[in-house]
């Protein structure tokens, strides 16, 4: 397989999805692409997307390169976790691995030679997906959905479970440690998970929190 059928899926797999029903209209203020512009997905190291991406918009504001370079955005979630009921929010990347860069071409599909370097010279950016020096452009449903994923209101995160319910699972801290049991109800909200467990002979329900227990086949 090519290199650039390769670099296609990375980024179709980074989109895999589309926009959600609860964000089925682009807003009229922000247009999916200013005009003679088109998104690229930029390659970077792991853990440095908000770096590069402050860097970059920078040096593109210092050099003057607004008209070459629009947007560069790192699609975020807020999710919180609860241990020991203590509630900790964390920010992770929708997308790891990536940033998102609205640019103009030239006619012939390269990079302007300004742009290139000031691109290629920032710490932790590796290459755009596409064949070399010609980036891809997003396609149209992967446009939407990264804009919608980077106008997600600010609410209060959600607690994101792993477990599902009648999953097998074992638990791993407390007065039942090393009891097998299975997933009966998922209650977010709380930041617990409902477990069934056999206690002399009958079944018992008890609320775990998720840190308690783990996968059967992982554990």
């Amino acid at each position: 397989m090519s290199e650039e059928n390769n670099a296609s899926q990375a980024s179709d797999s980074a989109l895999d999805g589309r926009p959600d029903e609860r964000d089925d209209v682009i807003e009229q203020s922000e247009p999916i692409r200013q005009e003679s512009m088109d998104w690229f997905v930029l390659r970077v190291a792991s853990n440095k997307e908000t770096s590069v991406r402050d860097t970059l918009l920078r040096k593109v504001q210092i050099e003057g390169m607004e008209h070459l370079v629009g947007r560069i955005l790192v699609p975020t979630e807020k999710t919180k976790t609860i241990k020991g009921g203590k509630q900790r929010i964390t920010e992770t990347k929708l997308y790891p691995g990536y940033v998102f860069v609205e640019m103009r071409l030239e006619e012939d599909g390269r990079i302007p030679q300004d742009v290139f370097f000031l691109i290629k010279e920032t710490t932790g950016v590796g290459d755009f997906v596409g064949t070399a020096g010609r980036p891809t452009p997003m396609k149209e449903h992967e446009i939407e959905k990264m804009l919608l994923d980077s106008r997600k209101p600010e609410d209060e995160p959600t607690v994101k479970l792993v477990f599902e319910k009648g999953e097998h699972v074992i638990i791993r801290e407390g007065p039942f440690e090393n009891y097998e049991g299975t997933v009966d109800e998922l209650l977010p909200e709380k930041g617990l998970v409902r477990v069934l467990v056999t206690i002399f002979g009958r079944q018992a329900p008890i609320e775990l929190e998720e840190w308690q227990i783990a996968k059967a086949e992982e554990a």
